[in-house]
């Protein structure tokens, strides 16, 4: 029998914290989740375990890169849940440990060149030894996958057939910038930099898929500016969508294709309708391709890089409180425009830390806990976790998933 169920790995950075505060007020310390706090620094741990309210929990010690001793922690629990980012630069040896020993693992990265590189390296391990690795269990992509996941669900039960085409539409959110998210994505523009390949790789609707697995038509591009004839709306980029798209159709390749060879998804940010929504959208638009390309050269980088947040730093607890996302996801058939469904997906806290802290830690303990789908690799929240997930999130973690008709 492992000692722990869960480690969150971190536990001294902002993420991290939030995680184990949340273990700790949902699950207790002494209580049926086992579980441990684990990271480089043991005064740090102990210091931010006393002022945090989760003093008591089992701190283990290991640095990203010690292999010896991560192998040491891995082989204590089932699941580590890991919130060290950005993961191209610390992640690697944690993944590849887990896989080899059939520990389950999660994590919150965006970071598509190294979930491919993961893929390539690492899927065949964890299938191997029933390890499932799931990436991308925050905001980024859990609203989406799971979002497509309760949408075809309903769709099947009204019209026991599958959407072939899903608009995923933002609608309002509010909460702060997340300096981990800023990191991961500035470290993927230098990655661009020395290896111009990757821009190839970023570019592809499909790169987090199976090799030589199916592709299906194009919609109007994740990063355009354009008005949704269906909806009768404007739509501005969302950015978040060249993450979420890829994941949500390697979670369709892994499925073997149920929706079918045309199935189309496509992420925007509703804007509204009319001049007004024209309007903002277009503002949207143009100022997100603005900072994007100033971000894609190296020299306005430098520049810009110190006035943003860096990984550790977030809004504060009044502000994460505040935050709350809602987001809607259309679902129709090409061929009978009558068959359509709208469900909703929302969240009570900040989706780049508060409600993130808590889908994360949901998804440790669905890990740990629940019975789930046969099977390891590198997998993803809707394929390894699904309606147990859902569950776990809507009973405990704020969200909600409704079908608006």
């Amino acid at each position: 029998m492992k000692n722990f169920d869960v480690v969150v790995w971190g536990a001294s950075g902002f993420t991290g914290r939030l995680v184990a505060q949340y273990l700790a007020e949902t699950y207790g310390i002494d209580g049926e989740l086992r579980w441990a706090v684990a990271g480089r620094s043991e005064s740090k741990l102990q210091d931010v375990a006393a002022s945090c309210g989760f003093g008591g929990v089992a701190i283990l010690i290991a640095d990203s890169h010690d292999e010896a001793a991560i192998r040491r922690i891995a082989e204590q629990t089932t699941v580590i849940c890991s919130t060290v980012g950005p993961y191209a630069l610390y992640g690697s040896p944690l993944v590849k440990i887990c896989s080899e020993l059939g520990v389950h693992y999660c994590d919150l990265t965006g970071e598509v060149q190294w979930m491919r590189d993961m893929i390539e390296t690492y899927h065949a391990t964890a299938e191997a030894s029933g390890a499932k690795i799931v990436h991308t269990c925050g905001f980024d992509s859990v609203p989406s996958d799971l979002g497509v996941h309760f949408l075809q669900k309903a769709f099947q039960s009204e019209y026991e057939c599958f959407a072939d085409t899903v608009h995923y539409r933002m609608m309002r959110a509010s909460g702060g910038a997340s300096g981990g998210t800023i990191a991961s994505m500035l470290n993927m523009l230098a990655e661009a930099d020395k290896n111009p390949s990757l821009v190839d790789l970023l570019a592809d609707d499909y790169s987090l898929n199976p090799p030589n697995s199916q592709r299906g038509p194009d919609m109007p591009g994740d990063d355009v500016f354009f008005f949704d004839e269906t909806l009768r709306r404007w739509v501005s980029p969302f950015v978040m969508a060249a993450i979420n798209t890829r994941v949500v159709r390697r979670s369709h390749a892994l499925l073997g294709n149920p929706y079918g060879a045309i199935f189309r998804y496509q992420e925007g940010t509703d804007c509204g309708p009319g001049f007004k929504g024209y309007a903002r959208g277009l503002a949207a638009s143009l100022l997100g391709k603005f900072g994007m390309g100033l971000l894609g050269l190296r020299w306005a980088r430098r520049m810009i890089t110190p006035l943003l947040p860096k990984p550790g730093e977030g809004p504060d607890e009044k502000a994460r409180n505040a935050g709350f996302f809602e987001v809607q996801l259309h679902g129709r058939r090409a061929a009978d425009p009558s068959q359509r469904l709208t469900v909703q997906v929302t969240g009570d806290r900040d989706p780049g830390y508060g409600s993130t802290a808590k889908m994360i830690a949901e998804a440790a303990v669905c890990l740990a806990k629940d019975p789930l789908p046969e099977g390891g690799g590198i997998l993803t929240p809707s394929v390894s976790l699904g309606d147990a997930y859902v569950d776990r999130l809507t009973q405990k973690a704020g969200l909600t998933f409704t079908v608006l008709g």
